[in-house]
């Protein structure tokens, strides 16, 4: 399939309102199986939903993980000037570095995942603008870092993980899911990486600054995501429809990179379906935000790492469920019933 060149927002929003269906017979070969297999009708619970997810969105009657990419995305933010961080942007660089050596926690988790990792410092780690001033991002700059993201996605994995780094994120994650959804800065803002009282303070009145900003321009998911994302923000968005476009199911990480793909639900309500979200963070707003797109985590361990982390940590459990699906033996093959 030849990889779309997105030259103005128009043709990027075109492409989002037209999502792939997903592969209805390769969804009903597997339950049809399922019902085959030794076992109670719908004992395996929620494992056996996620088989006919991978199943459907893979395209494939009998769904497979024998490469599954993990990437994530790094990104620097200007909103990080206004003190809404514990930490500072220097960060960013020095964890990439970490990420590329293999001493971060995904290195670890993809590796026992079986994943391949890919780690992309986006913009040469130019922060975006800080959007109490002006928009994130000029449209060219977002057009461009949504290609990026794109076009990173192998068109052969047979699942993607997604995941980011990026100091202060938290911020544009909590002001694009209230442009998005509705609300201020208190409804959406979580300590990220350890804020205290004061700093929670700043990063509700900059998320409301913002919001107010360009108000005139939010009710465009896309201008949202331009005025008050960020590099890593859109680039995850980007990675997100082209594993739509290449057929392959997609675990969401935690609020940042679910914020980020909210965009593509508010474009178009079948958006998301070919993703699930990885688990719940203990940033606040990650649980409202999965319930506004109308879905289940399927961990929830108390995790607020990001890097793609709790993506990769719900992979083994993928695994699980294919192995009970294809390794299982029918009634008939254990010689059990009429």
């Amino acid at each position: 399939m030849p990889q779309p060149t997105f030259t103005d927002l128009d043709g990027l929003r075109a492409l989002c309102l037209s999502p792939l269906p997903c592969d209805a017979a390769a969804m009903r070969h597997i339950a049809d199986r399922e019902a085959l297999l030794t076992k109670p009708p719908g004992s395996l619970g929620r494992l056996e939903e996620l088989t006919r997810w991978l199943g459907e969105w893979q395209h494939r009657s009998e769904p497979r993980l024998d490469h599954v990419q993990c990437i994530v995305f790094a990104g620097n933010h200007g909103v990080v000037a206004q003190g809404v961080s514990a930490w500072p942007a220097e960060v960013t660089a020095l964890m990439v570095r970490n990420f590329q050596t293999g001493g971060a926690a995904i290195n670890q988790l993809a590796r026992v995942a079986d994943a391949t990792l890919v780690v992309l410092p986006l913009e040469e780690l130019r922060p975006t603008q800080d959007f109490t001033l002006q928009p994130a991002m000029t449209e060219e700059t977002f057009l461009r870092v949504v290609q990026t993201g794109f076009a990173a996605v192998d068109p052969a994995a047979d699942l993607l993980c997604l995941g980011e780094m990026g100091i202060g994120n938290t911020t544009p994650a909590a002001a694009l899911a209230a442009a998005l959804f509705g609300g201020t800065g208190q409804d959406w803002a979580g300590p990220g990486a350890g804020s205290d009282d004061a700093g929670m303070a700043r990063k509700v009145e900059v998320i409301d600054r913002g919001l107010e900003r360009h108000s005139a321009l939010l009710c465009d998911p896309l201008k949202a995501a331009q005025c008050l994302g960020g590099h890593e923000l859109a680039a995850m968005m980007g990675a997100t429809l082209a594993a739509r476009m290449h057929h392959i199911p997609v675990l969401l990480d935690g609020f940042v990179c679910t914020a980020a793909a909210a965009a593509l639900h508010a474009l178009h309500n079948d958006g998301l379906k070919h993703c699930r979200v990885a688990h719940c963070s203990a940033e606040p707003g990650h649980a409202r935000l999965s319930q506004r797109l109308g879905q289940k985590p399927l961990l929830d361990f108390g995790l607020r790492l990001g890097e793609g982390s709790g993506a990769a940590l719900a992979v083994p459990l993928l695994r699980a469920a294919l192995a009970c699906h294809l390794g299982m033996h029918t009634f008939a093959e254990a010689g059990i019933g009429g």
